[in-house]
């Protein structure tokens, strides 16, 4: 027993990894009763396509929902099959016995092993995920749809979705002939095709000198549903759009044609009339299918979120498609003969092609189900692997949510769902099938949170780092930007900064098939960036103007408000506004002295008390609060970080007149919405970024006003010529260039009773 257990040892040593993980996986199916030749002819059943005993594709229709597509059998099992199969053991560990049998047969087993090492291995080590879905044990660990994979999961070990690696690999599919699924109308139509015209144009290097000068020239026009476009150019070649008429929905992948219809279904009330698409959808897929830089700054949640996203999930997907199938059609092309290498230049350095930045998970779910529904053919289920997965961690459990919570409409349209922020999550998609949590290196759509691309990127100096994955993107979509905004903007910067940047791994890709301009790392020339907010703020345009090098251009909605949020206000209010002298939109510290000199000390009375001061900026509120307990001041502050006993002791106290000054900020009015009863006097130390959130807080001065004489309610306001949008919003587009305009430095409007002026 002692010389067996020796030689076992001696044969185990001699294996390499790669070796012993092959015995591994196909230990349980090899006849290793069975004497294996040494001979050559024996590997050229390798190469056998099609085997009796190959497994036949369960039909999605006659199976449940949660269960996944059979994988495409790899050659070893081809090899397999043509052979007795032994009874297999279904638990995760084998026994000792088992194991030491197998060992003996490894020396046999590495000729075969050594004719389908290329081609079975190749399609592993080739889409190497990276830490990118070690490090998240949930989001790339987990067993997928409650198969169990001993390898998957396990310490040490990357995530490798080995079931399902050969039916989503580009390299290893071709187009087949007469294949309705993944025939493209691209290759008949040509220069025609908005795509191809887009991957397909060569710049020059003056050109590209001219863009990363910022040389642009701007032109308006006005669409009937968005309104004002401002539209930027770079390039002369490339001009402006025109008018709404001449800009139409671009030609669609085969796939779409179908479903890309019926889009507004789950948006159309019962009984309405059935409508295709809307207004607003068939002018932003215009301007979409021009690949031009597109931002829209008023989508509202509840009116306009859906339709945006619906759109632009039309449009990723007919990228995605058509890039796919240009690949599949040069495979097959290549594998003929027809074209030679330098004609099938189709690819980036990496394979993701898609980002959409997201806040929430629930937003993530909406996204994938619109993918399913344009994809899905009629009658017929689609392919969805890990769908039971991606159902248990994006969806919103009921009993999360409070049942009597009162709260503005506007709040549960953004709050809806599964809120939490930490996520991100692969999504690749081949011949009418979607593969959820598919390693980042074989996906086509990455769909992730600011905070879940910040913790896997990391910062300069970290070992565990990595933002290869970016390198190629060609599509990137920043989803309810303003929502963003009030998370963490900073992780949106230090996204934008990782962007096409030169990878430092090859990942196995074909360079012969890599686009030159990619090669020449201009990748970021021809990313087109879509972004879409609630509101006008100059740190989101700051993405269009700072990050984004679209050869193409850019084009922006911007229009005017009539009528203010002051409008909004019930309560009979005298709002005094009160403007400061400022050098730049980042200069705080003029707004900070103005505050300490000119308004606080008007409050320092006692008869002033009840009085609670808004702050926009957190960073704002941390330098006031400091500056008030250096002061001495009797005061409570409310913020996000606030714990909620603190919350309650600090509402308790105010309302009580206790506490003579509250400072509160707007993340947390964002975040939770409360109503604080007591206040008598407002200070806005900056305007806020939410219009609809000025009236909110006048309108709080109801509350728990009972024996309070309104006549002795004030209301203050602070704002500098850099903040003539969010003015505007407020005060309205005239009141607001009046006021910019004039010399005195105080304005007065009365609110209430219909008495606005």
């Amino acid at each position: 027993m002692g010389k067996r257990q020796n030689r076992q040892n001696d044969t185990i040593s001699r294996l390499t990894k790669k070796q012993k993980k092959h015995l591994k996986e196909f230990g349980e199916e090899h006849p290793f009763h069975d004497n294996v030749s040494d001979k050559t002819e024996r590997t050229q059943i390798v190469h056998l396509r099609d085997s009796p005993q190959r497994p036949q594709r369960k039909n999605i229709d006659e199976s449940d929902d949660d269960l996944e597509p059979e994988e495409q059998p790899s050659a070893y099992q081809k090899l397999l099959g043509t052979l007795m199969q032994p009874e297999t053991d279904s638990e995760e560990d084998e026994s000792d016995e088992e194991e030491e049998e197998l060992i003996e047969e490894g020396s046999g087993l590495e000729s075969e092993q050594d004719g389908v090492e290329e081609e079975e291995v190749a399609d592993e080590e080739e889409d190497d995920p990276g830490p990118v879905l070690k490090e998240d044990e949930v989001e790339a660990g987990g067993a997928l749809d409650g198969d169990d994979d001993p390898e998957v999961g396990q310490a040490g070990d990357e995530f490798t979705d080995k079931k399902h690696e050969s039916q989503f690999c580009l390299e290893s599919n071709i187009t087949a002939e007469g294949d309705p699924d993944e025939a493209d109308d691209t290759t008949t139509q040509g220069e025609e095709d908005p795509f191809l015209k887009h991957v397909d144009t060569e710049l020059s290097e003056e050109e590209v000198k001219l863009i990363a000068d910022g040389r642009r020239t701007k032109t308006q026009v006005k669409w009937p549903r968005l309104g004002n476009l401002i539209s930027t150019s770079c390039l002369e070649r490339f001009p402006a759009p025109g008018q709404a008429s001449s800009v139409g929905i671009p030609p669609l992948h085969k796939a779409l044609q179908a479903n890309w219809a019926s889009l507004n279904q789950a948006l159309q009330p019962q009984g309405a009339p059935q409508q295709e698409l809307s207004d607003l959808q068939r002018e932003l897929l215009g301007l979409m299918g021009t690949y031009r830089d597109v931002y829209v700054p008023e989508c509202s949640p509840l009116t306009d979120a859906k339709e945006v996203r619906s759109a632009y999930c039309l449009h990723v997907l007919n990228h995605v498609l058509k890039a796919n199938s240009n690949v599949l059609t040069h495979n097959a092309q290549l594998k003929d003969g027809k074209i030679g290498e330098d004609d099938a230049r189709d690819q980036g350095l990496t394979r993701p092609k898609v980002l959409i930045v997201a806040p929430f998970r629930d937003g993530v779910l909406q996204v994938v189900q619109t993918f399913i529904h344009l994809l899905e053919p009629k009658e017929k289920k689609m392919d969805v692997s890990n769908k039971k997965r991606f159902k248990d961690e994006f969806s919103e459990d009921p009993e999360d949510r409070p049942s009597n919570l009162i709260r503005p409409d506007d709040y549960h349209a953004i709050f809806s769902g599964n809120v939490d922020d930490h996520f991100r999550i692969g999504v690749s998609i081949l011949k009418r099938s979607i593969r959820l949590f598919s390693p980042f290196y074989s996906s086509d759509i990455i769909i992730a949170s600011p905070l879940g691309l910040r913790t896997l990127l990391g910062v300069e100096g970290e070992k565990k780092r990595d933002f290869d994955f970016l390198s190629s993107i060609e599509v990137l979509v920043l989803d309810q930007a303003d929502v963003l905004l009030m998370q963490n903007w900073e992780h949106v910067l230090h996204v934008m900064k990782h962007l096409n940047l030169q990878p430092l791994d090859a990942h196995g890709v074909d360079f012969s098939r890599v686009r030159m301009w990619n090669l020449n790392s201009w990748a970021k020339y021809y990313r087109q960036t879509l972004v879409f907010s609630s509101i006008q703020e100059p740190q989101i345009n700051n993405i269009l103007t700072k990050h984004s090098f679209n050869y193409r251009g850019q084009v922006a909605t911007k229009n005017l408000p009539k009528t203010g949020s002051i409008c909004q206000v019930l309560v009979q209010l005298p709002h005094v506004f009160q403007l400061f002298s400022a050098d730049s939109f980042m200069d705080q510290d003029a707004r900070f002295q103005f505050f300490v000199d000119k308004v606080l000390p008007q409050y320092r009375d006692s008869v002033m008390s009840h009085t609670f001061i808004y702050v926009p900026s957190y960073f704002d509120f941390v330098r006031i609060r400091n500056y008030l307990k250096k002061e001495e001041t009797n005061f409570t502050s409310i913020s996000e970080y606030s714990q909620r006993s603190e919350v309650s002791r600090a509402r308790h106290y105010f309302q009580k007149g206790n506490i003579q000054l509250l400072l509160f900020s707007e993340r947390f009015h964002f975040y939770k919405r409360y109503t604080i009863k007591g206040i008598r006097h407002l200070i806005f130390y900056g305007l806020p970024t939410y219009p609809h959130f000025y009236s909110e807080v006048c309108n709080m001065l109801q509350a728990g006003a009972d024996g309070v004489d309104s006549a002795s309610w004030t209301c203050t306001a602070l704002y500098s010529r850099y903040d003539a949008h969010k003015l505007a919003a407020i005060a309205g587009a005239e009141r607001a260039a009046q006021m910019l305009q004039s010399k005195k430095p105080v304005h007065l409007f009365i609110t209430g009773e219909d008495k606005a002026s």
